[in-house]
């Protein structure tokens, strides 16, 4: 059954229509500016803006920016984005650029009818934020499961572009709609189709997050405190963990969404407590909210976190901005609210900012790539674990021919052990969960305990 199952997941996952393919692109990036109104972002400026979709574009291999052009408009919901005037200079523009391939319009999502009329102006390929997202996406997938989940978010745009084949197919023909008398129309039939491989791709999926509960239930069972290490695209989340964790074999990449699979990686505290560093995907402003949905299975292991640690390039111009779109992501996976309230912030890369002075209370200043505040940090994460898992750190006097100190190597974890041989006992130094705690001091209620 199982193999009947692979064959269906390497169907669903097998070349897209919408891939935008490996060949090089020449792009122009066009950013609509919204000079007043609802649809202007208070926090942040049009340059930073066509900076970031210049950024999503250089982190694709044989992808370069021929020119980045901002253009006013009042409305970028309408057909052609742009008022009449400027949209005739924006297309003169565009038809000078030597060799264009293709436009980058820095908007969300384009409907269907948008990106027809656009291509038909400009004889190249018109791309959305959604479309080159979900194509660095698809670039950087590894694993099954981030694959189907690129599969699930493009779904929504199949279905509109359907729509829009089957209005030209309507108006070319003008005959019978149906398919060889079956009484199904074109649309219905392509639709039914659509729906049973979202049905598979969910199905796929869920039978991963099955498997990954497991996981979680048996790495549970060990009581490895577990950290989720979140923030904004490229804010240096991996280079983070690697210096917590020492763990040579990760390599930090300096581009958007270079981490797209929650990856697991071991490190310990100060006081050798062994915990596990979740790596998570980056944010992005605007990011198209069914890509989050999407990729919610890889966010959801953030709810079982025992703690959120929040980087943040406290260098990058849109800092503020960055915070609020994390937090609002955060805010929207309904995480337990003791997980949001007891999140550490990190301000990374504070080595690149002369005489550096915190603007918020509670931050921790660092740089993870040369070291600098790391200690603190682990004394922090340290705290917070130990409050918010209930274990305890404290020293026991041990007899040491009765059975307490193998119960303790294997209901708790021991830390030291200083034996006293003149009278056959032994200081221990243990972390300790509250229920082993209460359980110990019943079977041993002559045991002498020290508190730190």
């Amino acid at each position: 059954e199982d193999d009947v199952e692979e064959e269906d997941v390497e169907e669903l996952l097998g070349p897209s229509p919408l891939a935008v393919g490996p060949g090089a692109q020449r792009v122009a990036v066009v950013h609509p500016a919204v000079k007043w109104g609802p649809k202007k972002s208070p926090l942040t400026t049009a340059e930073l803006q066509i900076a970031e979709a210049v950024a999503l574009v250089d982190t694709l291999p044989n992808w370069t920016v021929l020119d980045k052009i901002i253009i006013p408009t009042k409305n970028p919901d309408k057909k052609f984005v742009f008022g009449k005037g400027n949209f005739q200079a924006l297309t003169e523009k565009i038809k000078k650029l030597p060799h264009l391939t293709a436009v980058f319009l820095n908007v969300e999502r384009m409907s269907s009818l948008t990106k027809k009329e656009l291509e038909d102006a400009w004889g190249v390929k018109v791309f959305d934020r959604y479309t080159v997202v979900l194509h660095i996406f698809r670039c950087n997938a590894r694993t099954k499961e981030a694959k189907l989940q690129i599969a699930l978010a493009e779904i929504p745009l199949l279905r509109s572009n359907l729509k829009n084949e089957v209005s030209q197919l309507d108006q070319q023909r003008g005959g019978s709609r149906y398919i060889m008398g079956s009484g199904e129309t074109f649309m219905e039939t392509q639709n039914r189709i659509l729906k049973e491989k979202e049905l598979k791709i969910r199905n796929a999926l869920e039978k991963l997050r099955r498997k990954r509960s497991l996981l979680r239930t048996q790495r549970r069972k060990r009581e490895f405190p577990i950290i989720s290490v979140m923030g904004y695209t490229n804010c240096g989340k991996t280079t983070l963990i690697k210096a917590l964790t020492g763990e040579a074999g990760l390599q930090p990449r300096d581009q958007l969404f270079a981490t797209l699979d929650i990856t697991a990686h071991a490190g310990y505290l100060p006081s050798h407590m062994a915990v596990i560093y979740v790596d998570t995907i980056g944010f992005l402003t605007d990011l198209p909210h069914n890509l989050v949905e999407s990729f919610s299975a890889t966010l959801e292991e953030v709810v079982y976190s025992d703690l959120i640690v929040h980087v943040r390039d406290i260098t990058h111009p849109e800092t503020v901005l960055q915070k609020a779109t994390v937090l609002s992501v955060l805010k929207n996976l309904n995480l337990p609210s003791h997980l949001l309230d007891s999140m550490v912030e990190v301000h990374n890369k504070v080595d690149l900012i002369e005489r550096y002075k915190p603007t918020e209370e509670n931050a921790l200043p660092i740089s993870a790539l040369h070291g600098h505040g790391l200690e603190e940090l682990k004394e922090e994460i340290e705290k917070k674990i130990l409050t918010a898992t209930g274990k305890k750190i404290l020293t026991v006097n041990v007899n040491l021919e009765g059975p307490q100190l193998s119960w303790l190597y294997k209901e708790a974890t021991v830390q030291e052990v200083e034996v006293v041989p003149e009278d056959g006992t032994a200081r221990v130094k243990v972390i300790i969960g509250n229920s082993a705690f209460g359980r110990y001091k019943n079977l041993f209620p002559n045991s002498k305990i020290f508190m730190p």
